[in-house]
């Protein structure tokens, strides 16, 4: 097993690593910027370097920073978290370069499934449905830009082959805006409970998806992974239209959302991460790995609830829900100041049940008993749509929010 990790992120993330890795008896370095001297996870360290300003720049993004601490520090690997470095295959070829091991999927896997264009050229050799679109990067031929998409169907999706967040992505509907998008576009993502293409409330298993239908997708993905070697965590990301699936990238690190698939299967998917990472095999096959129950998982962030414009500052009094089912990832607390730096996500609250009906139940009942005093949260924001008849049916498509919100 590993001996000692750097743990090259910040919030949540970090402290749930640090977690996982006092469970498997791995001694952590918590890197951080001057503002997040007061995190958790670097107050619960076994030691900390603080490496930079707050700017993430100048931070969390500094890897010669983040190396020299795995130096300096003794340590043997590099824990990336989402966000930030964790798809950089630069960083994760350099890290490696460097004498340690990355946590992560290996830099040339990066390259070929962190960019769309390739990813899907891999998906379609293996039968995998993939989103419509151009078989390649556009290029600079207008005409030939403007034939596609007619071929397509408006409205049709600019984004870039690499990137993330929804950040740039245009959306565009007739063809007179179409060569401008593709000018400006910079990046894309997508899920169906969602603002801004960033996600809001995440579930598992997804309502309305059937074990055959599940089954069919998993066996043609596993082939995908296989084939080009992909080492641990990853997600695939799907839109679902007319009972079929369709590719549409491939996140290779571990997920914002990862707690309601380590609920419903009952793996540890950070553990599992520390123990492939230190050479040890899977301690399960993929016929070990089964459904059961229902998790739902809300992200509660630092903002308002109606204009979502960020609520940065002390934390006066804060109060974590319990209860049967009831899980609470957050690196806050009582007399903690949320820095105006980074995202607003201060915590996600899951819920977990046998059905769903119970995990909205639960999660309700935990919204309710949430408290968070000095600062504004998206709180109300949860109860309203879980409160809301077309969720609690499920099966909403991606613009549900938007169009609740009266944002479309």
């Amino acid at each position: 097993m590993l001996d000692k990790i750097v743990i090259a992120n910040r919030g949540e993330i970090a402290l749930r690593i640090l977690r996982a890795c006092r469970e498997l008896g791995i001694k952590t370095v918590a890197v951080h910027s001057t503002a997040d001297a007061n995190l958790k996870h670097v107050l619960l360290a076994d030691e900390s370097v603080c490496i930079g300003p707050p700017q993430s720049a100048l931070s969390y993004l500094n890897m010669p920073a983040i190396i020299s601490a795995a130096e300096v520090t003794d340590s043997v690997a590099i824990h990336p978290g989402y966000g930030f470095l964790a798809e950089n295959a630069d960083f994760a070829e350099r890290v490696e370069k460097s004498g340690f091991t990355w946590i992560g999927p290996r830099a040339e896997t990066i390259r070929l499934m962190g960019d769309k264009v390739s990813a899907i050229s891999v998906m379609r050799k293996h039968g995998v449905p993939c989103v419509p679109g151009s078989s390649g990067p556009l290029g600079d031929n207008a005409d030939e830009n403007l034939r596609i998409a007619k071929d397509i169907g408006y409205p049709v999706i600019i984004k870039a082959s690499g990137g993330g967040g929804g950040r740039g992505m245009r959306v565009v509907h007739a063809g007179g805006a179409l060569l401008s998008s593709i000018a400006v576009t910079r990046s894309e993502r997508d899920c169906s409970m969602q603002r801004r293409h960033q996600k809001v409330i995440e579930e598992a298993p997804a309502p309305g998806i059937t074990p055959k239908q599940r089954k069919q997708m998993t066996e043609r993905v596993i082939d995908a992974c296989r084939a080009v070697g992909y080492r641990s965590a990853g997600t695939l990301e799907f839109l679902y239209q007319d009972n079929e699936f369709y590719f549409i990238e491939m996140n290779t690190r571990i997920q914002v959302e990862h707690p309601v698939t380590e609920e419903v299967t009952g793996i540890d998917l950070v553990k599992t991460q520390l123990q492939v990472a230190a050479g040890e095999k899977l301690p399960f096959s993929q016929g070990d790995i089964q459904v059961r129950g229902h998790a739902i998982e809300c992200r509660i962030n630092a903002e308002d609830p109606r204009t979502f414009t960020p609520s940065p500052g002390p934390i006066r009094l804060w109060h974590a829900p319990g209860g049967p089912g009831i899980r609470v990832d957050s690196h806050v607390y009582s007399g903690y100041s949320v820095p105006p730096f980074y995202d607003s996500m201060i915590g996600k609250l899951i819920a977990y049940g046998d059905t769903r009906d119970t995990a909205i139940a639960r999660m309700r009942n935990a919204l309710s008993e949430l408290v968070v005093e000095g600062i504004k949260t998206n709180t109300a924001l949860h109860l309203e749509i879980l409160s809301h008849s077309q969720f609690q049916t499920g099966g909403l498509d991606i613009h549900y929010l938007e169009r609740r919100l009266g944002l479309k």
